[in-house]
């Protein structure tokens, strides 16, 4: 008889996202009257810049003519892109990263799950608490954790807090750990780290032969220039990170679906022989094994955001953005509630008020304000007593919502 992967029962709740969707879906079935604003998931509203636009429409009539149709691509992706973003990303910050440590993918959430196929099950894991549940999950369904306890910890990972009182910045792991997750600027939190602080972890890394996971979907929307975008800013970042990166809130690919993942040659981990491996190597086996690459359609699409035209849209786009999220924070803050993040990140951290939970005040929100959120809690037990508001709607629905909040919470 067929039998399945047991570590997927571990995963007793609902991931978080559907669960936000069943209740704001029950809500709205009771209440179809309800004028429901969405500022929970994080995804784009706005349309595609117009020379992403552009080169997709050109890509798609190359595909109608035998002389310039394409097949399949390179798995790793095509060399132009990788080449536009090795310049652009990278090189042009200083950093020694070259086109073939590019992979092209369908999106960083894949890629920071699927990364877990290239290493081993014995690994010490330290994720942040509150973190994007992508990375508990996946390691989860890997068989890498025990079961959870009450709190929703799971058994086999190191937990980091990050807190009002640390700048929402980890402190390092008092033990030593194989993997780290670093997710910078930081979902949920909209914190950001310092070039001091990556230092740390770097020299960390290397120091205890740990390799650092370093998300950083969200760098586009960073506006204080001395905070670093890579992790490859930092010497040595090269011989202990994985970056990932995304298009999907840089230039509103959500729906489109390019990203990249970073892996450096001189990266290298133990096999169980003690025996020095390539990552490189590995993760380019996997790729060419279990994934056919993006479509042509797209990558010319994702090649667009890096001319001049596709530049100046991208930084119009993003501007958009952090606008709404300045709303977000000068209401909340006018309300009487705490705030974080928001300046650097697309999203705000509010302190939940009158002590609610981090549910509770969802449910509140939902039933008082028509508004959706995100609980602090779904993130991790950390998060318990905040909420995470995101910027990503038009200016019409973030200022009706912020209107809505403050009416019925003004402390």
């Amino acid at each position: 008889m067929a039998t399945i992967n047991d570590n997927y029962l571990k995963l007793k709740a609902g991931y978080l996202f559907p669960e936000i969707a069943r209740r704001v879906n029950a809500f709205a079935e009771a209440h179809p009257e309800a004028k429901i604003i969405r500022l929970g998931i994080g995804d784009v509203t706005e349309p595609l810049p117009a020379a992403c636009r552009a080169a997709m429409v050109e890509a798609v009539t190359e595909m109608g003519d035998r002389a310039t149709f394409k097949g399949y691509g390179p798995e790793q992706g095509y060399n132009w892109l990788r080449e536009k973003i090795a310049q652009h990303d990278f090189q042009g910050r200083g950093c020694d990263i070259t086109a073939d440590e590019i992979f092209i993918s369908d999106g960083s959430k894949c890629d920071t799950g699927n990364i877990l196929d290239i290493f081993g099950d014995d690994n010490a894991i330290a994720v942040t608490d509150p973190v994007y549940p992508v990375y508990v999950d996946t390691n989860v369904m890997a068989g890498n954790t025990g079961v959870a306890n009450d709190k929703g910890e799971f058994g086999g990972l190191v937990y980091l807090p990050i807190t009002a009182d640390n700048n929402f910045t980890a402190s390092l792991p008092s033990q030593k750990v194989d993997l780290i997750y670093l997710c910078f600027p930081n979902n949920p939190t909209g914190a950001v780290a310092t070039k001091a602080h990556l230092t740390a972890w770097v020299e960390y890394a290397q120091a205890n032969g740990a390799i650092i996971f370093f998300d950083a979907a969200y760098e586009a929307f960073i506006t204080d220039a001395e905070i670093p975008h890579s992790i490859y800013e930092i010497p040595g970042a090269k011989n202990c990170a994985i970056e990932f990166r995304s298009f999907s809130k840089t230039a509103g690919f959500t729906g489109t679906r390019c990203a990249f993942t970073v892996v450096p040659k001189t990266l290298t981990a133990k096999a169980a022989d003690g025996s020095d491996v390539e990552l490189w190597k590995l993760w380019n086996r996997r790729q060419s094994t279990k994934f056919n690459g993006v479509s042509y359609i797209i990558q010319r699409a994702a090649e667009a955001v890096y001319s001049a035209e596709g530049q100046e849209q991208v930084k119009a786009l993003i501007s958009f953005y952090m606008e709404n999220a300045k709303i977000i924070r000068e209401q909340l803050t006018a309300a009487g509630i705490a705030v974080y993040g928001g300046i650097n990140a697309p999203y705000v951290w509010a302190k939940t008020p009158n002590s609610l939970s981090s549910w509770d005040f969802f449910d509140q929100l939902l039933h008082k304000c028509n508004v959706v959120g995100t609980p602090g809690s779904g993130f991790g037990a950390a998060g318990e007593g905040y909420f995470r508001i995101s910027a990503f709607n038009s200016r019409e629905n973030v200022e009706a919502a912020m209107k809505r909040i403050t009416e019925k919470f003004t402390a």
